[in-house]
């Protein structure tokens, strides 16, 4: 492959500001033709950043993160051996359980960290310390979405009309059947899911668990999820 089809192969995978498991198999196949040549590779690389920062000229907040996301997974593939720790690459994922470990208050955490964008999806909220986080984020201009379940917005402690009072965008899925995900998109890097509903009783009670990883193809699959929702429920 030449210079400038691989340089068009790299604007190709920036296009959509992910790079999918299928794109970084490409540039590992492009390395496979230049196994040995570290100047190629190093050429390879001045491309990616030279990409990346006419990208972040043009990119909104949100977009950014996702420019840098994807500079630093396009960097990782094209210098595989830097970058493997002695087990194999891992992404990044840790485990929280209810009651014992402060799961109210990583949440709020991650609100309060959060740069441009959250978009949550989570059958119940009553947890008024959560709910206070959102606004806070709300106030500091990141884009707070909100999806939830229609039966469980009646319920007595419910936020969603506080939610919307605030001016954070909410739907709801109007049917018989229920809505019943629980998970957060933060900053389109992050993904919080599992179990737990956003409750003072999964905080206080509740043996629950959630995860947070930073997996780039289940936050695709999750993005994915949470567009059709809310375009379903518009």
């Amino acid at each position: 492959m030449k210079d400038h089809e691989v340089k068009a192969l790299l604007q190709e995978t920036l296009e959509d500001y992910q790079l999918t498991k299928k794109e970084r198999n490409e540039l590992r196949d492009l390395l496979d033709n230049v196994r040995g040549d570290e100047q190629r590779r190093a050429l390879y690389r001045s491309m990616a950043f030279d990409a990346a920062r006419e990208a972040l000229a043009k990119a909104d907040a949100g977009q950014r993160f996702q420019v840098l996301d994807w500079l630093e997974g396009t960097v990782k593939t094209l210098h595989p051996t830097e970058n493997l720790p002695a087990g194999g690459k891992r992404e990044g994922a840790k485990s929280y359980f209810s009651p014992d470990d402060n799961c109210v208050g990583k949440i709020t955490e991650m609100f309060g960290t959060a740069r441009a964008s959250v978009d949550v999806c989570v059958f119940t909220i009553t947890d008024n310390r959560i709910v206070d986080a959102m606004e806070r984020a709300h106030r500091r201009n990141v884009q707070v979405r909100v999806i939830s379940d229609d039966d469980k917005a009646m319920d007595a402690g419910s936020d969603i009309d506080r939610l919307e009072r605030m001016g954070i965008p909410v739907r709801v899925d109007r049917s018989e059947h229920h809505m019943h995900h629980k998970f957060a998109i933060f900053d389109k890097s992050k993904l919080l899911t599992g179990s737990y509903n956003w409750t003072r009783s999964a905080s206080l009670h509740n043996e629950e668990n959630f995860l947070i990883t930073t997996d780039r193809d289940l936050l695709k699959d999750f993005t994915r999820m949470f567009d059709k929702l809310w375009r379903d429920f518009s």
